[in-house]
């Protein structure tokens, strides 16, 4: 791993598929090693094999009423944590300008 391979910021755009109501994001990730003589990696995405890796719930601070067609867009912040480097520090902004809610939001959490 590369210094700072750890610490990014991606943008996401979630679109419904149907009227519900929205309580956690999750995430998980994609690894490859692309450096070896046969292709590895693994996903421990919700549609792939189980891993001991898990994906990691993050809960808002709202409840959030979508409906069909409508889009949550915001971005993920994923950064080591200054105080101990085995802890991650996550930031999710999103939004949402719905039919039923109206939201702008900033969240931080902390993985350990």
């Amino acid at each position: 791993m590369v210094l700072g391979d750890a610490s990014f910021t991606a943008p996401f755009k979630l679109i419904a598929e149907r009227d519900d109501y929205i309580h956690a994001f999750v995430a998980y990730f994609d690894v490859s090693f692309t450096k070896c003589h046969k292709l590895m990696g693994f996903s421990t995405g919700p549609r792939s094999r189980a891993t001991h890796w898990k994906q990691t719930v993050l809960y808002l601070e709202d409840v959030l009423t979508i409906c069909e067609g409508e889009t949550i867009i915001g971005s993920m912040t994923v950064a080591s944590n200054k105080k101990n480097p085995r802890d991650v520090d996550i930031m999710v902004k999103y939004s949402l300008s719905g039919r039923r809610c109206v939201v702008s939001r900033v969240q931080f959490y902390k993985m350990r």
